[in-house]
This record gives structure tokens, sequence and C-alpha cells, in this order.
């Protein structure tokens, strides 16, 4: 499967010598050979690096202002069980945008969701792009928030014909923050995602002009 493999922008204090692809495979595998200024002066030695080509990818945090509940999504992670970690993790919405739809990811972020939690997302905006593990990967992750009614989620979703079996959970600002301090979330996504909301949380209602005596609001 092709990826969205972008080329480096050139850089005064770096030399690329030489980039090879050396695994192909569901992902790549890429070899470089580079040089870099040390200090902004003189050049490093040729060094040999290696980067892991996965694409770039949306994620989003499905949020319902109304009842004040965020929606997270369950599924098993292949990474976590080589980790030796619990490979059923709770995570937002994300997915990998695809080398067709680098010029919408809004849309890729709207699509994830229906299809990981079986509704519709609206007003979705912005809220940061990072990289989760830049010593070796070349993925970025454009996170959004999007509103959502949390009435009309579904008990499970997911993509099966990818092998995607998702339980569907919503959480209060408590059980989130409950679960930071105990350390429950392991995902970099859902870590940065709620931290965010519960920094951000009268912003995002003001942003949205959700009425401070909406009627189920502690439900």
């Amino acid at each position: 499967m092709k990826r969205d493999i972008r080329q480096p922008m050139p850089h005064p204090d770096v030399i690329v010598e030489k980039r090879d692809a050396v695994f192909q495979g569901y992902f790549q595998v890429d070899r470089w050979q580079l040089r870099h200024r040390i200090d902004g002066h003189a050049w490093s030695p040729p060094l040999v690096r290696e980067v892991f080509e996965r694409g770039h990818a949306v994620a989003v945090l499905p949020y319902d202002p109304v009842k004040e509940k965020i929606v997270v999504i369950e599924q098993f992670r292949m990474g976590s069980l080589a980790a030796g970690r619990d490979p059923w993790m709770l995570e937002i919405v994300a997915g990998i945008i695809e080398p067709d739809e680098i010029a919408d990811p809004v849309a890729v972020a709207a699509r994830e969701c229906w299809e990981e939690i079986g509704t519709e997302v609206r007003d979705l905006f912005e809220v940061l792009t990072y990289l989760p593990s830049p010593g070796a990967v070349s993925e970025t992750v454009t996170l959004y928030c999007g509103r959502v009614d949390s009435d009309l989620l579904p008990q499970a979703a997911g993509n099966t014909d990818e092998g995607e079996y998702i339980r569907i959970l919503t959480l209060s600002f408590e059980e989130v923050d409950a679960a930071l301090a105990a350390g429950r979330f392991e995902n970099s996504l859902m870590l940065i995602a709620a931290q965010w909301l519960l920094l951000n949380r009268k912003k995002v209602q003001d942003h949205w002009r959700v009425p401070e005596s909406a009627p189920d609001k502690q439900a």
C-alpha cells in the first residue's frame, strides 16, 4: 500500500547524500545517509539513520459539550502487545491520510469518525500537529476536536474488513481526570487530547456557543 511519504524541505544545515527504501510492506523503512552542521559550524561525519515511514495521520477528539462527555474507543493494538503492555487501549479516533487525501485532511477526520464511532462529527477545528516519535518515525498527526451527540453512539463500530473491532465509551471529565491520575491512558494522542480538553474546556464551549444553562449539562 502506498503511503504519503514526503520529501524533506531543503535545509541549509543538512546535506542528504543518499536515501534508499530498505523495506516496503504495509509500511516502509528508508535508510538515509546525511551530514548536518554541529553547533551551526562544522559538518558532522556521514551519518546513517533509518526512518520508519508510516505516512501521516489525523486524529479527532469527539466531544459532546451539552452532556460534557468525551467519546473514546477501545481496540486491540499489536504494538502494545509487543511492548508487553495491555493490548486493549483507550484511544481517540485516528486514521492514516492516504496519498490522494492530502488536500483534505478534515474529510479524512470526518470519515474516520463514521468508521470508528458510527456517528457524524460536526464543527471540526484543528488543535495542533505534532510528531509522535521524531527520533526514527516521520509521521505527523494533526489533532482535531469535533462535536458529537453522544446519544447517537452505537456500542461498537470499526471496519471489520480491516480487522477493526472497536468498543465505544463515553467518559465524564471526572472520569478522564481520574484516568489520567491513575496512568490509565498509555496512548500519546489520548494523553495529549485529554489534557488539552481539560485545559480548554470553557474555550471549546464558547467556540461552539454552548449555553451554560443547558438543561442536561450535568447528565
